[in-house]
């Protein structure tokens, strides 16, 4: 079921140097200083040129400034204490190229602002400077000289590294800012700043408005002037989806526009529905809304009420559950670069010897039945996979009957091709296959169902111990990035063998997919201790039990 969040990606408007104000009815005014957010429910400044991205984010955020800071790009000691400086002030923070001078992105945002008075911290001449009438105040990067320019109660300066820099500018506080320097370096001498500065009065915060960003070096400019405008600043990876943060956030914010700044995400496909994704606030278990290599997947495999079928079936409910957290808690130690989440692998059609009323020789077990076990791993932070043995009907047919549950955020979808006859096979006397377009026809209801409910990313699971159980698996249509495709290793016996069917199986991947790996408690000679188990290279990222 859709959640009833606004959609957030209604239009996505590029701003570059030279494009027209974004200006709104709303425009919050101070002395000299207004602010309104963007027209466009989702903003891209994806400049790759720091000054060119200073003053677009500026443009974004910003109608009037009667003072701006400008620092000169390069100078990290300029540019971070100018950081501060703007945030403090409430205007934005504009760059001047690294050779000085004038130049198209920081002269023609200074007069489309109707700048009279500009702030150059450290190295920065003022970029336009002397020229239009405009007054510079030019300040070395020493946090005294700036804060008696400004009249700003500097917290104590603060070192950070390059590539801290961008986070610790997210985090400034407008209300007291701390003054920021770079890691090992002096501050500038104690003489103090030439000229006044004009009392400034910040306009009213842009509360409504999120700025993404993706952290880099580019974005550090835009990123002070969004905290200069009162946004919220959330540093993200391209994908919005992969931010647990970012998810929570817009979650709870329900912001009326979002800027998405850094040149990353110009790259990113499909930003506006992924945005709108992230939005709705869900998160997968062990946070955000993308599964790999985010988590680490720890399976029990079976059918409820039956332990024929796998380890799943041989206890209750509410034992199932504790065995497969206790389980999952087994690699906790072992799998530092990810969060270990438990899971249910419940086969919901089961392979049958008979065809059957409908004669597909196939039980589809009810929903009815299933729910109670697919809401309660939810309940506990478990994700589930639905799983399809599906005789002689296709995998879409069988999967509909299953939307329901796959509709649910936490729910995932295996085909088990070992299981799909063809039209005079029978079980266990022919290995069944299914061939790469019906796959691909999963593919596109899953990730169609995924996008059209806004939900997280989702697992489309394909079970394979041999090669032909899926010809020309290197066509996979490994496009849609609603899904995490995964190729599960179902070989048993002896470790020799599965470590070859394993190597066989790789030999076909396409790049894009991940992989899981099967431990069997009977058949596997020995199973693999959980130490052994993430020895497996390259690691997997869903281990199963049967």
């Amino acid at each position: 079921m859709r959640s009833p969040t606004v959609p957030i990606a209604v239009t996505v408007a590029l701003l570059v140097s030279g494009c027209g104000a974004a200006s709104g009815d709303e425009a919050a005014q101070g002395g000299g200083v207004a602010t309104s957010a963007p027209d466009a429910r989702l903003t891209l400044v994806a400049d790759e040129d720091p000054v060119a991205s200073a003053a677009s984010a500026s443009r974004a955020l910003f109608d009037r400034a009667d003072v701006v800071v400008v620092a000169r790009d390069g100078d990290a000691a300029g540019t971070l204490l100018g950081a501060s400086a703007a945030t403090g002030l409430g205007v934005p923070l504009l760059l001047e190229p690294a050779g000085g001078g004038s130049a198209d992105p920081l002269s023609g945002e200074l007069e489309r602002l109707g700048t009279t008075t500009v702030l150059a911290v450290g190295a920065a001449g003022g970029g336009a400077g002397g020229e239009g009438g405009l007054e510079v105040v030019a300040v070395p990067a020493a946090p005294d000289a700036v804060a008696e320019v400004t009249g700003l109660e500097l917290d104590e300066a603060q070192q950070v590294d390059a590539d801290d820099a961008v986070a610790a500018v997210a985090g400034l506080d407008p209300e007291q800012p701390t003054a920021l320097q770079p890691t090992g370096t002096e501050p500038a001498g104690d003489e103090p700043g030439d000229g006044e500065l004009p009392a400034v009065e910040r306009a009213e915060p842009l509360e409504d408005t999120v700025v993404v960003s993706t952290g880099a070096p580019e974005a550090l400019a835009g990123v002070a002037t969004a905290r200069a405008a009162g946004a919220h600043v959330q540093l993200s990876p391209p994908d919005p989806r992969g931010s647990a943060e970012l998810v929570e956030l817009l979650g709870e914010q329900q912001p009326g526009t979002v800027v998405a700044l850094g040149a990353g995400f110009g790259a990113e496909e499909g930003l506006d529905w992924k945005l709108e994704t992230a939005a709705t606030g869900r998160q997968l278990p062990g946070g955000g809304q993308l599964l790999f290599p985010q988590h680490f997947l720890v399976a029990l495999y079976g059918s409820p009420g039956t332990g024929a079928l796998g380890v799943l079936g041989e206890q209750d409910l509410p034992a199932s559950v504790e065995r497969a957290q206790a389980h999952a808690a087994d690699y906790e130690p072992l799998v530092q670069d990810a969060t270990v989440v438990p899971a249910f692998e419940v086969i919901a059609t089961v392979a049958s010897s008979v065809a059957g009323p409908d004669g597909n020789y196939s039980t589809e077990l009810p929903v009815e039945e299933l729910r109670p076990w697919v809401e309660a791993a939810g309940e506990a932070g478990m994700y589930v996979v639905i799983d399809l043995q599906p005789g002689r009907t296709d995998f879409v047919t069988q999967a509909e009957q299953y939307r329901s549950l796959l509709e649910l955020p936490h729910v995932g979808l295996a085909l088990d091709p070992e299981w799909r006859l063809g039209p005079d096979e029978v079980h266990l006397t022919q290995i069944g296959s299914v061939s790469i377009d019906e796959v691909n026809e999963v593919v596109t209801w899953l990730a169609d169902l995924t996008r059209g409910g806004d939900l997280p990313q989702k697992l489309l699971l394909l079970h394979q111990f041999r090669v032909d159980m899926i010809p020309d698996r290197d066509r996979l249509d490994t496009s849609r990035d609603e899904l995490a495709l995964m190729v599960h290793a179902d070989g048993q016996g002896g470790q020799g063998d599965k470590q070859a069917t394993w190597r066989t199986l790789r030999q076909t991947e396409p790049d894009e997919v991940a992989w899981g790996w099967k431990n069997f408690y009977d058949e596997d000679v020995p199973m693999l201790t959980p130490e052994e188990t993430v020895a497996v290279e390259p690691r997997p990222d869903l281990i199963s039990y049967q």
